[in-house]
């Protein structure tokens, strides 16, 4: 799987090279099915139980490796989606060129460095020039990239890549605020510290005062 992460990243990176098309391509191609790998995660997990020292044959635990290998399937679902399926159909002509923003999206993801969780709230923003996007469209590119193994750094660019190459807007800004278990849960365990990572394009690069505008509204 995290070889067709790379793929994702560089291709959404480097808009010259090919729009998100080029990626899908790459993920359905490259992707296993689940019930191709099933088995094989669920004896993987049988063996980390019998190296923590647990009897993976006892009542509570003889379930618990293929539970757990469903449960992994599901958090990282995103390999398998991609951001031209999920706006079929929903990409609409019209007359308005303000600012369309949606706050606080919830997402879920998971630590590529610990495979532990982190979640947070995202805020995007786009001008549009001509097209705009159904609103849930927004969450569901979301959903799509929080649910792979990921930074938080690479998952806000690629967020806002995917909007910006969906309607060509005048310029896009994501805003994320995340917790990260890594942190609260191992090492340094800081329970109230949170991360924040923003990427703009476009306008909202360009003009201070429009991206001054995007932030104020986001964090009030």
């Amino acid at each position: 799987m995290p070889p067709v992460a790379a793929t994702v990243c560089n291709t959404l990176s480097s808009p010259e090279n090919g729009k998100e098309v080029c990626a899908v391509k790459k993920v359905q191609q490259d992707t296993p099915k689940s019930e191709d790998v099933l088995p094989e995660m669920t004896r993987c997990y049988k063996t980390l139980l019998k190296s923590l020292g647990e009897d993976p044959e006892r009542e509570g635990l003889l379930k618990t490796p293929e539970r757990a290998s469903k449960a992994l399937m599901f958090f990282t679902k995103g390999y398998t989606e991609s951001v031209q399926e999920i706006l079929n159909e929903a990409i609409f002509t019209e007359d308005h060129d303000e600012m369309v923003l949606v706050k606080d999206i919830e997402m879920f993801s998971m630590c590529e460095h610990h495979m532990v969780p982190f979640y947070g709230k995202v805020s995007i923003a786009y001008l549009p020039q001509g097209k705009i996007l159904g609103l849930s469209k927004l969450a569901r590119i979301v959903e799509i990239f929080s649910r792979r193994l990921q930074v938080q750094e690479r998952m806000t660019k690629q967020i806002a890549q995917a909007v910006y190459d969906a309607v060509n807007p005048a310029g896009v800004a994501v805003f994320i605020e995340g917790v990260h278990m890594c942190m609260v849960m191992r090492g340094v365990q800081k329970i109230n510290s949170k991360t924040v990572t923003a990427t703009t394009l476009g306008a909202f690069k360009e003009d201070n005062k429009l991206r001054k505008e995007f932030f104020h509204l986001v964090q009030n």
